[in-house]
């Protein structure tokens, strides 16, 4: 790593010139090294190049020459020259023949050479840094020698300061110890203080991690590619973990690569991205070529200017006043510095900005620039104005903001206007405008999203190649926008041929269809506050071999069939004679049927004798057998010799041979003979009884009774080719393909010919992993523990059973935990620290010498749950002399499973022993006990039960004696029994009345002295209450009833006045007593029945003879006569009264009989002349302002009243300023009485108030003084 400050050395001291070459011609590229013997590698595309028909590869001392013969279209691209620490990136443009220009010298200017060729400036850009990585990048990270080891922190190795080259790449790595972590840290780079540069991933920068599972080392790097000036300044690693924090701060700096004589204004405005494509990259795309013209500008300027490469924007400067003092030029350093992304739009909003910095004649404060408001937070809008009088109109992205609801509120105080908005969401993220008059003021408000949260993260899955893989993750927002990464790069929807992206709701899907090794890896799924991690395992798809192949000894012009058996039925092999494949002809077939692979041979001949081999495709496996031609011949045999078997152990002893279930069982056993004998392989049958299938020809005439199955050698080639017979000249062999356990048993091999036999018993065990035990059972459930218990399994495979492995799992998730890792000899086990109120499942395994059985059936699921806590707040509620009455409240910790209910026990005083006082559980929180011994000192518990059992009790404090207490009578009247109860006829009556006492007390009900009798009124009593129904009220149930509570000599009473109301009857003897003009006198009696109520008033109506329509003249007029105006002359009238009370009206009225006529009058009227008078009079104040002190936040109103002619206009002032136009004050003007209405007062309004009148013929005014108090 070369030291910070020092410019680094270029390994080269003539570089590659990029050029372009005519298609067909051949392109040269020479560079010059400082030193011969360095190692030179040319790279295309970051692979390296090396020597063939296409490319030449010429070294001479220090001068190294690549060569592109015959250079066509797709030869055009990027190169590279690597020479130690340097590389250089030049580009081969191919033009089309009739646009070929001449091809550069292999000797071009030097690349200092002022008045160069324009593509001088891009044409090769040198990387420097530390060691070469394989893409050519140098590396900020040491190599080795100055590694930091941090003893404290969680760093190995730091990032160190770096320096590069403009238009070079970086790397600084970062090395974390993970041996003592159980999940990845998290790593976040920062440039400056808190620019994250997660959200700058893209064309200049990029972001990686790996894992080394054999040093446990932890790598992540930030590469920097085409570094520009820009990029220099303070960076900064943090690492964090679940309970550790660690951070590093290093730094970079960039070097121009030109002086200013090799400025060229052509290169500037080059696309940056066209640069070795001979296609044009669509402008939609973000990263596509930029006219790079502020580039231009910062390297003209930096020979002028000298910069601080470590320059850093401190996070307490405005970004917008930074961009206000600096220069255009600028503008691209300090986006990338602060963090800045939308940089075009921060320009336009800051030219507005400039452009509103003229002096304002309406406004005396305007809007901040820009406003940042979190979203479901409240932001304050507010300016000042010139002219407190003046309107102001609000705008949001020009349209004009009305008042609705509670979402905008508008505020007005003096000169100064506020716009508050509540609860503001992304659709208030807008420009606003303040008009007045003609000028306007604006701001850009930006709404902040609050971090999207994972509440469910990712888990890790184990899969093997070729399955379907989902991930699931849950996040705290539905809709939100996440991304997809593995292993840092993130997962793009151009990759969505292998990659499936769901969203449902909050639940965010990455789906793999079809899985492969290259997909193994740590999956992330990142949001705007945090991320979920999950590592991806894949193992290779592991192929069983049911049945192998075999070796077959086949005569001439016989069939010769190889059959194999795999485990999957997709797959496609090979077949091998002698290593090279096998072609199907017409006498050698082929054949693929399920799982079964088939070679047949027909007409054998000594030809065919070879190794025979079967491949499957995509697995490292080989199934081979040996195919051997058998010849015939005849001789002539003089002698003969007796068979024997040559064995270790001959004869009638038995010898087991051992053999695992599924391996090959090949029994070989030589024999001897002359003639050759018959070998006869027989097996002794142990559970039935079974025909021989072939019994020897010498065999005793019981064979037929004995249990034993003989195996014929063609027979069970032909139908069982698992178990077959092979019998050569000096030797039978018997081969059983993936043994069983059916194949256990004793064989017996006979051999015979004319001269003898010889027979030899064989005992073959077989020996398995055990069967699956039976599920598992769960008891003795607690908080977080239980007991499993289980039974052995059923067969042991053959060999004993070593012990068990118990696993558990969530009943909704799929994957199972091991609870041990060393094997349980017990046949039961604890299992504890799992979580109350989840529900789990149990599995078993068997192990014994073989392997691990098959897991058992799963357990039946339970829920871990502890008892709970004892009730609290027991106390005794009521005692007699043969009951208690208790009551309690629930445990304060019930637990998952709730509460099942409550027992109740009791016990003699000094007694330990505890009587059950109800059978079975109680859900209330109160008992009533019976049948107790009277006179008993009995102490009581309660405890509650859940799932779990029963919890702890609670005692009463001291013993209860079950005596009954004696206590006065008392009536508990209510406060609305105590006057009189009124009742409308027909309505229900129903009084209850509490009282106490004991022993229950006797209650007696009397009317006015007399006991109460008659079905229509029903006493009800209780211990605790009495109550008096009556279900439909009559005017005979009113009057005075009293209650009488009596216990022995002692008692308590209390008077009722129930009061039955009805309607009154109608008014008597109407009648007329005068008419008048237009008006007429009538006259009436009270109502004889008054509804057992007070008369309220009485209701007049009229009616025209000949309409006979009833008008009403009076309501609840009080007096029993009246007087009738306004009648219409010539016509005849009738009038009724109805009577009222609080019932209502009467049913009926009492109605005039004849028809009241107004007659014409026949004499003129004259009217009076009148002197007119003038009662014009000036304003005067009948009754002044009066000073107030109020409470601020409460309205307040200020009164006064004035009296003058004409009406006077009223106006009202506050400190001189006239309060005519502002909304919070409302005036009021009824019959000369003025009111001032504030709303909501506030210690602002408080002051000198006048209230002014004026007219023509005066003015007066009065004032006070209003203080608003602020309550402590």
């Amino acid at each position: 790593m070369p030291e910070p400050g020092k410019k680094p050395v270029s390994a080269f001291s003539k570089k590659p010139r990029s050029v372009e070459v005519a298609a067909g011609s051949p392109a040269v590229f020479e560079a010059e090294t400082e030193r011969s013997g360095v190692k030179v590698r040319w790279q295309r595309g970051g692979s390296d190049i090396s020597a063939s028909d296409k490319y030449g590869l010429a070294a001479e001392g220090t001068r190294h020459t690549l060569t592109v013969r015959d250079v066509g279209p797709a030869d055009q691209g990027s190169y590279a020259v690597i020479a130690g620490t340097s590389k250089v990136k030049f580009d081969l443009k191919v033009i089309e023949t009739e646009k070929a220009e001449p091809v550069p010298s292999p000797d071009p200017a030097p690349a200092e050479a002022p008045g160069a060729s324009g593509e001088a400036l891009t044409s090769a850009t040198e990387e420097e840094g530390g060691s070469p990585s394989p893409e050519g990048s140098s590396s900020a990270a040491p190599d080795g020698s100055g590694a930091s080891d941090d003893p404290i922190g969680l760093f190995v190795m730091r990032p160190q300061d770096g320096e590069v080259t403009a238009g070079g790449s970086i790397t600084f790595s970062a090395r974390v110890a993970g041996a003592s972590l159980l999940k990845p840290p998290t790593v976040k780079w920062f440039k400056g203080k808190w620019v994250d540069l997660s959200s700058k991933v893209g064309q200049h920068l990029q972001l990686h991690n790996s894992y080394d599972r054999t040093s446990k080392v932890y790598l992540f790097e930030l590469h920097i590619t085409d570094a520009q000036a820009t990029f220099a300044g303070g960076y900064r690693c943090e690492v964090s973990t679940k309970d550790k924090f660690d951070s590093c701060n290093f730094s970079l700096t960039v070097h121009e690569a030109v002086g200013p004589g090799d400025l060229d204004l052509r290169s500037a405005f080059r696309r940056t991205s066209l640069a070795g494509s001979g296609r044009r990259i669509s402008d939609s795309h973000e990263d596509a070529g930029t006219l790079d013209f502020s580039s231009l500008l910062k390297k003209s300027s930096s020979f002028r200017n000298l910069r601080d490469p470590r320059l850093e924007a401190p996070a307490e400067e405005d970004v917008w006043e930074i961009l206000r003092q600096a220069s255009p030029s600028e503008y691209e350093r300090i986006a990338f510095q602060h963090g800045v992304t939308d940089l075009r739009g921060m320009l336009k909003r800051l030219k507005g900005m400039r452009r509103d910095e003229k002096k304002s004649t309406a406004f005396q404060k305007k809007l901040e620039p820009a406003y940042q408001v979190s979203k479901g937070h409240k932001i304050r809008l507010a300016v000042e104005l010139a002219d407190p009088d003046a309107e102001v109109k609000w705008l949001k992205n020009g349209q004009e903001i009305q008042m609705s609801g509670s979402r905008y509120i508008f505020e007005s105080v003096g000169a100064k206007r506020t716009l508050t908005i509540s609860q503001c969401s992304l659709a208030d993220d807008a420009a606003y405008q303040c008009v007045v008059g003609g000028e306007k003021c604006s701001t850009e408000l930006f709404v902040k999203e609050p971090p999207v949260l994972i509440t469910r993260p990712l888990e890790d899955q184990l899969v093997m190649v070729g399955q379907r893989v989902e991930f699931e993750c849950e996040v705290s927002e539905e809709g939100a926008q996440v991304k997809w990464l593995k292993d840092g790069v993130e997962l793009t929807r151009e990759e969505t041929f292998k990659y499936r992206f769901k969203k449902d709701g909050q639940r965010h899907h990455l789906i793999i269809n079809e899985v492969t090794l290259e997909d193994a890896g740590h999956y992330a799924l990142r949001t705007s506050g945090g991320q979920a991690l999950a590592e991806l395992i894949v193992q290779e798809k592991k192929l069983e071999v049911y049945q192998s192949i075999a070796d077959l000894t086949v005569g001439a012009k016989d069939q010769a069939v190889f059959k194999c058996e795999v485990s999957d039925e997709n797959v496609q092999g090979v077949w091998l004679k002698n290593g090279k494949e096998l072609v199907p002809d017409s006498r050698i077939k082929v054949s693929h049927i399920g799982r079964v692979h088939k070679l047949t041979i027909d007409d054998v001949t000594p030809a065919d004798e070879a190794d025979y081999s079967f491949v499957p495709e995509g697995f490292a496996c080989n199934l081979s057998a040996k195919l051997h031609f058998m010849e015939v011949k005849i001789d002539f045999v003089p002698r003969q010799e007796p068979p024997k078997i040559h064995l270790d152990c001959p004869g009638r002893k038995l010898d087991t041979i051992v053999v695992v279930a599924g391996n090959k069982l090949r029994l070989d056993v030589p024999i001897s003979g002359d003639p050759p004998p018959t070998v006869i392989w027989q097996k002794t049958l142990t559970q039935k009884n079974k025909v021989p299938a072939g019994p020897s020809p010498d065999a005793p005439e019981d064979a037929g009774a004995s249990d034993e199955w003989v195996f014929d050698k063609k027979l069970l080639c032909e139908t069982e080719g698992r178990v077959r017979v092979e019998t050569t000249k000096d030797r039978s062999i018997f081969t059983v393909e993936g043994a069983e356990k059916e194949d256990e048993g004793v064989y017996v091999v006979t051999v015979k010919n004319p001269v003898g036999e010889d027979q030899v018993n064989l005992t073959v065990k077989v020996i398995d992993v055990p069967d699956p035990p039976a599920a598992p059972k769960i008891s003795n459930v607690g908080e977080d523990s239980c007991t499993v218990q289980w039974e052995p399994p059923a067969y042991d495979g053959g060999q004993p059973v070593l012990g068990y492995i118990l696993e558990r799992k969530k009943k909704k998730s799929y994957r199972w935990m091991r609870l041990n890792f060393d094997l349980l000899r017990e046949l039961s086990h604890e299992a504890r620290r799992m979580i109350e109120g989840v529900v789990y499942e149990m599995r078993v395994y068997a192990v014994n010498a073989i392997g691990m059985s098959r897991p058992s059936p799963a357990s039946q699921p339970f829920m871990p749950v502890g008892p709970p806590s004892e009730p609290t707040h027991l106390a005794v509620e009521d005692v007699s002399d043969t009951t208690v009455s208790l009551k309690w409240r629930p445990p304060e910790r019930v637990g998952a499973g709730g509460l099942d209910g409550y027992s109740v026990e009791y016990c003699q005083e000094g007694c330990s022993e505890w009587v059950v006082a109800l059978q079975g559980l109680t859900e209330r929180t109160s008992l009533l006990l019976k049948d107790l011994p009277t006179g008993a000192r009995l102490l009581f518990r309660v405890r509650a039960h859940n799932m779990a059992g029963p919890g702890a009790p609670i005692t009463t404090k001291e013993p209860v004696t079950v005596q009954e207490i004696l206590q006065r009578p008392r009536l508990q009247v209510p406060r609305h029994l105590r006057q009189t109860i009124q009742r409308k006829v027909g309505e229900p009556v129903n009084l209850l009345i509490p009282f106490q006492g004991k022993p229950r007390p006797q209650v007696t009900w009397t009317k006015e002295g007399q006991p109460l009798a008659g079905e229509e009124v029903s006493i009800r009593n209780s211990p605790t209450d009495t109550i008096l129904f009556i279900r439909a009220a009559l005017r005979a149930h009113s009057g005075t009833y009293e209650v009488t509570l009596r216990i022995e000599n002692m008692e308590d009473k209390a008077t009722l006045v129930l009061q039955i109301v009805d309607k009154p009857s109608p008014p008597q003897d109407i009648r007329v007593t005068e008419a008048w003009g237009f008006n007429v006198a009538l006259e009436w009696k009270p109502p004889q029945d008054d509804g057992n109520t007070e008369i309220w008033g009485y209701t007049v109506q009229k009616a025209d003879k000949k309409t006979m329509e009833w008008f009403t003249v009076l309501e609840h007029y009080r007096r029993t006569h009246c007087v009738v105006s306004e009648l219409i002359v010539g016509n005849g009238y009738y009038f009724r009264v109805f009577s009222h009370n609080m019932v209502g009206p009467s049913d009926n009225a009492a109605t005039t009989k004849e028809p009241v006529f107004i007659p014409r009058p026949g004499i003129t009227y004259e009217a009076p002349n009148y002197k007119a008078l003038d009662f014009s009079e000036a304003p005067s104040f009948t009754r002044p302002l009066v000073n107030r002190s109020v409470i601020a936040g409460y309205n307040a109103i200020l009164c006064c009243a004035v009296r003058g002619s004409p009406k006077p206009k009223i106006s009202w002032f506050k400190n001189g300023l006239d309060l005519g136009e502002d909304a919070r004050f409302r005036m009021f003007s009824k019959q000369g009485v003025l009111t001032l209405e504030i709303r909501k007062p506030c210690p602002f309004d408080g002051g000198i108030y006048v209230c002014r009148a004026t007219n023509l013929q005066g003015e007066a005014q009065c004032e006070c003084r209003l203080e608003v108090r602020v309550p402590q």
